[in-house]
């Protein structure tokens, strides 16, 4: 074989498995609509409803959530490029306004309905927009 042939050959593999991943590389926008809005109906929770009961059902019924979204991505197989970078922006900006939510909504405006809903559709955010990104990416 020639060098040509070779650099041929492994041209096209490069552009089969890109191909690849841009076709199967869209289950990250739908976790992240999930995980977005799963917000809609935590944060109002946690912040509105604080007996002991409310909180052990809904964290719970949160980390089968968040056990369920792991499973599925865990069981993909391909991610884009920048796919830890993109991520961990998403997360980390989320972790950011949920904890700024929880002790504004907890400490300073304490059963709030208008901020409990300012504050989840601010934790909606990060992960919608992520998705948005992710799901309007070209997949061919």
């Amino acid at each position: 074989m020639s060098a040509h042939t070779d650099a041929s050959q492994a041209l096209h593999r490069s552009r089969a498995m890109e191909d690849a991943v841009r076709k199967r590389s869209g289950w990250y926008g739908r976790y992240l609509l999930v995980f977005g809005a799963t917000q809609l109906a935590l944060v109002p929770t946690i912040l509105l409803w604080r007996s002991p009961l409310v909180v052990a059902v809904s964290m719970t019924l949160y980390a089968l959530v968040v056990a369920g979204l792991s499973l599925y991505a865990a069981r993909q197989r391909v991610v884009r490029r920048s796919f830890g970078l993109r991520h961990g922006l998403v997360i980390g900006t989320w972790g950011a306004l949920y904890a700024a939510a929880l002790v504004l909504g907890l400490n300073v405006w304490a059963d709030s309905v208008p901020f409990a809903v300012v504050a989840a559709v601010g934790c909606t955010l990060p992960p919608a927009v992520g998705a948005w990104l992710e799901l309007r990416r070209p997949t061919a």
